[in-house]
Parts: C-alpha cells; structure tokens; sequence
C-alpha cells in the first residue's frame, strides 16, 4: 500500500511537467479518461493553484509568491479530496487494473494528461495568454529575420 501513496505522490510531483508516456496502454488510457472526465472546470482550476503554489516553494521563486502556509495547507487538503476521490472511489476499477497491467506510469499519464487540461483551461483567459506573449515585444527580430530569410 505504501508503494501506491508512492506512485501518487510521485506523478503528482511531477504533474506541472510530467510528459505522457508515447504509447500508453488500453489501461492508462481507460485510467486517463476517467481521471479526465470525471474533473470539473473547478477542480482543474485548484489543482493549478496547487501546483502554482508547490512550485512557489523552490528558493528562486519563492520572493515572486506570497503563499502563506495556511494556503498550503488548504491546497494539499482540495488536492488530497481530489485524488482520493479519483483514485479510491470514481475511477477506482481503472486504477487498479491500470497499476496491475502497465505500472506506476499510469498514474503519471493520467495526471500529466489532468495537468495538461488545466493548463489549457487557464491558458484560454484572455489575461493569461496576453501575458505569455509579453515577452515577444523585446525579441530581436532582425536576428529572427536572418535565420528565418524574411
């Protein structure tokens, strides 16, 4: 049993960039749309926050966030009811077979795929997707120009 809190806590660590293996099997992909259908807009929203504020932790980034520990612990807490949810009660038969059949990968699929969405769900605010293309306005574009041949 300690090894599958393992395997969570492990894709779940790896969810902001965790890559879906290239072939999944029939049982992660089973697992993965399970996962993937059975979260709402909400749930995929607070798992950002969730990874947002794990991320907020590394030293560097740290002085950007102000996350205090009290929003740490209310994000594990949604993050705990959320997996739990997933894994033991509504994709539980998945799950099982999934981790039986094709290993602890599975769970790193379904959640990098779960991760995926919510990034995209986010990346659909206007607000969001101005400020990934900040950046665009300070690029050289003579030195773009010249590889590309315009």
């Amino acid at each position: 049993m300690n090894k599958l809190y393992t395997y969570l806590a492990l894709s779940l660590s790896g969810l902001a960039i965790s890559a879906s293996p290239a072939i999944a099997g029939p049982a992660t992909e089973a697992l993965t749309n399970c996962v993937a259908n059975n979260t709402t807009g909400k749930d995929r929203k607070e798992l950002a926050q969730w990874v947002f504020i794990a991320m907020a932790a590394h030293p560097e980034i740290q002085p950007l966030a102000n996350v205090t520990e009290a929003s740490r612990d209310k994000f594990d807490k949604k993050l705990a009811v959320l997996a739990t949810r997933l894994i033991a009660e509504q994709c539980r038969a998945e799950a099982k077979t999934a981790i039986e059949q094709e290993g602890s990968e599975s769970f790193e699929a379904a959640f990098g795929a779960l991760g995926k969405l919510a990034m995209r769900e986010l990346m659909s605010s206007p607000a969001v997707n101005e400020s990934f293309t900040r950046y665009t306005k300070y690029l050289d574009k003579s030195k773009f120009n010249a590889v590309f041949g315009k």
